[in-house]
C-alpha cells in the first residue's frame, strides 16, 4: 500500500523582513536621530572638566532657569491630568452639538506653531488684552510672569493627556458603573474605585507626556514669559543664549542637566506606571 503523503504546513509570511533586519535598521535608525546627537552633547560638555562644569550649573542664573522650567512644567501637567480627564470623559461619555468641533480643537495645539501660539497668549493676557484688562485690578497679572509660563505650557500640553485617556475612558464599559450603581456605590466610589484605576496606568503616560513636552518648550513662553534673569527666563532660553554668545560648552551644559534629571524623572513614571498596571491585573485575576 503505497503512503499517502502528508500535507505539509506553509511557513507563516510575514508582510515585513524578518527579525534581523529589521532590529538593524530600528538600531541604526535611533542610533543616528537620537543616541548620536546626545552623545554629542555629552562629548561637547566634557571639555569643560568637573569644576567649570560645576560653576556653570551652580550659577543662580542657571539655577533659577531649571527650577522654573522643571516647576512650570510639573505644575502644567498636574493641571493638564485633571482637566485633560475631563475633556475626555465629555468626549467620550456624550454626545452632543458640535462634538467633532470640540474634539478637532483638542489637537489644534499639535497643528499650531508654538510661535503664534506664544503671541496669541500674550495678546489674550497682557495687562491691555482681553482677559489681561479684567484680571489687572484683580492683582493678576499673566503676561511677563511664571504664571504665564504655566499658561502656555498648559495650552501645549493638554492634548497629550486627552488623547491617551480617551481610548481607555470609550473601552470602558458603562455598565460596570451602573452595576457599581446598583450595589449601592456613590458616584465618588464608583470613580475612586472602579474608573481611576482603570484610567490610573494612561493617566500617568498622558502626565508624562506632557511634562516631557513642557520641559524644552520654547517658542509658545519666550514671548509670554518676559524672560527676566532670576525671575521668568527658562532653560531653553538660557541655552539659546549661551550659543549666542559662543559658550557651547556651557549650553551643552546645561541641556545635560536637564536631560539627565528629565530621563530620571521619566523612568520613574515609566516604573510607576509598570507597577499600576501590574498591580491592576492581579487585582482583575483575583
Amino acid at each position: 500500500m503505497s503512503a499517502t503523503a502528508l500535507p505539509t504546513v506553509p511557513r507563516a509570511r510575514r508582510v515585513l523582513p524578518g527579525f534581523g533586519l529589521t532590529l538593524g535598521y530600528t538600531l541604526t535608525y535611533v542610533s543616528l536621530l537620537v543616541l548620536l546627537p546626545l552623545a554629542t552633547a555629552f562629548f561637547k560638555t566634557a571639555e569643560l572638566g568637573w569644576s567649570e562644569f560645576v560653576a556653570v550649573i551652580a550659577a543662580p542664573r542657571v539655577l533659577a532657569s531649571l527650577e522654573l522650567s522643571f516647576g512650570a512644567a510639573a505644575i502644567a501637567a498636574l493641571v493638564n491630568s485633571v482637566a485633560g480627564l475631563l475633556v475626555a470623559w465629555v468626549l467620550a461619555r456624550y454626545d452632543f452639538p458640535l462634538r467633532r468641533v470640540v474634539d478637532a480643537l483638542v489637537d489644534l495645539p499639535f497643528a499650531l506653531p508654538t510661535a503664534v501660539a506664544g503671541i496669541a497668549l500674550t495678546a489674550l493676557y497682557a495687562p491691555s488684552g482681553w482677559l489681561g484688562r479684567w484680571l489687572a485690578p484683580l492683582g493678576i497679572q499673566v503676561a511677563y510672569t511664571p504664571l504665564g509660563i504655566i499658561v502656555a505650557l498648559i495650552f501645549i500640553g493638554l492634548p497629550f493627556v486627552v488623547r491617551t485617556v480617551q481610548p481607555v475612558l470609550e473601552d470602558l464599559d458603562a455598565e460596570v458603573e451602573q452595576a457599581a450603581a446598583t450595589l449601592g456605590a456613590t458616584r465618588l466610589q464608583t470613580f475612586l474605585r472602579i474608573i481611576l484605576p482603570a484610567l490610573w496606568p494612561a493617566l500617568l503616560t498622558g502626565f508624562a507626556l506632557a511634562f516631557a513636552r513642557a520641559i524644552g518648550e520654547y517658542g509658545s513662553v519666550i514671548f509670554i514669559a518676559g524672560n527676566m534673569p532670576l525671575r521668568s527666563e527658562i532653560a531653553p532660553l538660557l541655552i539659546v543664549t549661551k550659543l549666542e554668545q559662543y559658550q557651547y560648552a556651557a549650553a551643552t551644559a546645561i541641556a545635560v542637566v536637564m536631560l539627565v534629571v528629565s530621563f530620571v524623572l521619566l523612568l520613574g513614571i515609566n516604573a510607576l506606571q509598570g507597577w499600576s498596571q501590574r498591580r491592576l491585573g492581579i487585582a482583575r485575576t483575583t
